[in-house]
């Protein structure tokens, strides 16, 4: 969903802190022996890590907050002296989205000619299968704070996520949408592995309910590419649903919900998800008329940020108006660190073999933020890094074993606040 930029003009465009000096090589000779060490050495390379987030394209609105949360955890480690007596270093490049995949194609061959030994992204499932056998092929740790797709559970060795895969997510959203009463449920979704993936599993737990889903199952997605949506709403309404869930991104939904309203849907009665979540408001292009979301719902993967996580985000980036994925973003970004210290260098290699562990996937000692974390690993002991999204340690899938997800209601505005969190545990893929 990103476009790569070069390196220095990355920064730039997505507003990100350039830390770093070195960049990073691969570590030793023997770095694909690399086992699980009892502590984190000294003598490692720098550690170069690079992101392929979205600054482009259809995701655009989710790509400040996910680059703010690595930027955070690099200036962390950073400000507490770095990595292997050297500062982490950081590349971002944009991914755009799965209908400009020569955008992350190029971010991908960019960080890889860089030598990085860890790449934050996709944020979209699509994008990311289009890079993630170019990436672990090269031993290069790709760990997506937003990636969704339940077929990417256990995809690579060297693949990880930090979003849960949508079987909590689904469940959550048709939990709620069944437990407000609906029986009959549409869902407009795009035909993009995310949306059909979530859908598939929305389904299922409304049927399962004993309710049907009478629009929106396989064979009625509409192209990523639509922007005509008057049939596709009309006939969607004419399946007399009692809730519509839209599964697409934001650059569809505005002109979607104007056409639901032009057609006499109760917009309350709505339900969007974390693609497409995001604060309307009532001006601008994607803006809407006071009250025109009143009461509808979403979900969005993760624990609720802490004020003072929100805090510390809006000093790396002012700007943001959200803080979606930033706290994936920043615990993904953490976890490679963290791995790299414990293994004691930086290659893709020893990233790989440590990531579970540090996690907690083995037990020990919980600890938050680097400077806790770090001194544990240095003195030999074995922790159990407690995430700011809420996730638990990996599984043998490489997802988070498992999640919370948040509730959220718009209101008059068209700005959603945040109701309520429901965790769920993570199968295994």
């Amino acid at each position: 969903m990103n476009r790569s930029t070069r390196a220095g003009r990355t920064l730039a465009v997505a507003g990100a802190i350039a830390l770093a000096l070195t960049a990073c090589t691969s570590g030793s000779d023997d770095a694909g022996d690399a086992e699980t060490t009892a502590g984190g050495g000294g003598g490692g390379e720098p550690l170069h890590i690079g992101s392929i987030l979205p600054v482009t394209g259809s995701l655009a609105q989710l790509g400040p907050p996910e680059i703010a949360g690595v930027d955070l955890a690099v200036q962390e480690i950073n400000d507490a002296g770095g990595l292997f007596d050297a500062d982490v270093e950081i590349t971002h490049t944009d991914s755009s989205d799965a209908q400009n995949a020569s955008v992350a194609t190029s971010s991908a061959q960019e960080l890889i000619s860089a030598g990085v030994s860890a790449i934050i992204g996709a944020a979209s499932s699509s994008v990311t299968k289009n890079i993630v056998d170019d990436i672990t092929g090269a031993g290069i740790v790709q760990v997506s704070p937003a990636n969704t797709a339940t077929d990417l559970s256990g995809y690579s060795d060297f693949y990880f996520r930090t979003a849960p895969p949508d079987t909590v997510q689904g469940d959550v959203l048709g939990n709620l949408i069944v437990g407000d009463g609906a029986s009959n449920v549409g869902i407009l979704v795009f035909n993009d592995s995310y949306g059909t993936s979530l859908r598939d599993v929305v389904e299922g737990v409304v049927t399962e309910a004993g309710g049907t889903l009478v629009f929106g199952s396989s064979g009625q997605e509409f192209d990523p590419a639509e922007t005509n949506f008057a049939t596709i709403v009309a006939d969607a309404i004419a399946s007399a649903p009692d809730a519509i869930a839209i599964l697409a991104f934001t650059d569809q939904t505005p002109a979607i919900v104007r056409e639901l309203v032009a057609q006499g849907w109760d917009m309350s009665k709505t339900y969007f998800v974390d693609g497409n979540l995001q604060n309307f408001g009532t001006e601008g292009d994607v803006g809407f008329p006071a009250g025109t979301l009143e009461n509808a719902q979403g979900t969005l993967p993760g624990a609720y940020p802490s004020e003072d996580f929100q805090a510390r985000m809006l000093e790396v980036d002012p700007e943001l108006k959200d803080f979606s994925y930033g706290p994936e973003s920043y615990d993904a970004t953490m976890l490679v660190a963290l791995a790299a210290l414990k293994g004691g260098d930086s290659s893709g290699e020893t990233i790989q073999a440590n990531m579970a562990a540090v996690s907690g996937a083995d037990g020990g000692t919980e600890c938050t933020g680097w400077e806790e974390c770090s001194a544990l690993v240095a003195d030999g002991e074995d922790i159990a890094y407690q995430s700011v999204s809420g996730v638990g340690p990996f599984n043998e899938s490489n997802d988070p074993s498992s999640a919370f997800i948040g509730i959220y209601q718009f209101g008059a505005e068209n700005t959603y606040t945040f109701n309520r969190s429901e965790e769920g545990e993570v199968p295994q893929g």
